[in-house]
């Protein structure tokens, strides 16, 4: 893959879901994360997606790896340790009203699972040609070595997208809001922390669940009714397809970048979005309707296709 052909490069939350569905044993395993779900539903849409991340040299690496692998994502920038376990999240589901939760212990033996590690300041130096080089940099977490990726791959021109779901650090929270373009948060979480410091100039997309969610820009807002799901057996990851959908439709417009986005240009990508999510409920897994129905039904309803 060329660094002049990249389109998202990203980092952040990205392990491997063990779904205990309605109390049974592991239904299916499978990548997820918000930042791997990001990503891998972006590369099996066809965009070229470049992850970087910090993964451990043992079976869950490789089923991490190889389900980046077989989308066309570029897998060169996943650093392997021998020393680290890859991460894994356990979410138990109930698939007759939707819900669901995570646990960062293992069900079956009450052990603790390995846990989510950033990136580090070799991994962002070794990922700069594509930092340079990307239209997108989209991230969940932060870390000192993250924010420095953000600011590389935004002083180079590309759109930054933050995910955050906590603020842990101050200091780090404000210098990656600083160079933000796209702002996504849920309104029961980070509301409170978004009074100030977010500049005028980026937009903020606030998540209220199923209801909908708000655009904000400055002073200017807008807001979008979330889509009826036909079927609701998990909602795991209807948040993740709203940001494919916007970031999908950003790289298919990039072209209106020169002279800046409006929130009244945006909403065709967040409906977009809305749609995908709206249909993922009705599969169970993070990228159920990907896994179920294929990339191009998933483009189809990105599209407007399907009704």
């Amino acid at each position: 893959m060329a660094t002049e052909t990249v389109d998202v490069v990203g980092t952040g939350f990205t392990v491997l879901d063990r779904i205990y569905a309605d109390l049974r044993a592991v239904a299916s395993e499978e990548l997820g994360g918000s930042c791997g779900n990001v990503l891998l539903s972006l590369a099996m849409l066809s965009r070229c997606v470049a992850p970087v991340l910090n993964l451990g040299l043992d079976d869950v690496g490789n089923r991490l790896v190889g389900e980046f692998k077989g989308a066309g994502a570029e897998t060169r920038y996943i650093r392997r340790r021998s020393d680290r376990r890859s991460p894994v999240l356990a979410q138990h589901l109930d698939t007759v009203s939707g819900s669901h939760f995570f646990a960062f212990t293992c069900p079956e033996t009450n052990e603790e699972l390995p846990g989510y590690e950033p990136i580090e300041w070799q991994d962002v130096e070794h990922a700069r040609p594509m930092l340079m080089n990307c239209a997108i940099f989209y991230t969940d977490r932060l870390s000192d070595a993250i924010v420095e990726a953000m600011e590389t791959a935004a002083g180079a021109g590309a759109i930054v997208y933050f995910e955050p779901s906590e603020v842990k650090r101050a200091d780090l929270f404000r210098r990656a809001v600083a160079v933000t373009t796209v702002l996504k948060f849920s309104a029961d979480r980070l509301d409170g922390f978004m009074n100030e410091g977010v500049p005028s100039t980026a937009i903020s997309i606030v998540t209220y669940g199923e209801v909908g969610l708000e655009l904000r820009m400055g002073s200017n807002r807008h807001w979008c009714h979330s889509y009826p799901a036909p079927e609701v057996r998990d909602t795991c990851g209807s948040g993740d397809m709203v940001s494919v959908g916007l970031i999908d439709w950003l790289l298919a417009h990039r072209a209106s970048r020169q002279s800046g986005f409006d929130l009244d240009m945006l909403v065709p990508g967040i409906e977009a979005g809305q749609r995908l999510a709206a249909e993922n409920c009705a599969y169970v897994g993070a990228r159920g309707l990907f896994r179920q129905r294929g990339a191009a039904y998933a483009r189809s309803v990105l599209s407007g296709e399907v009704e």
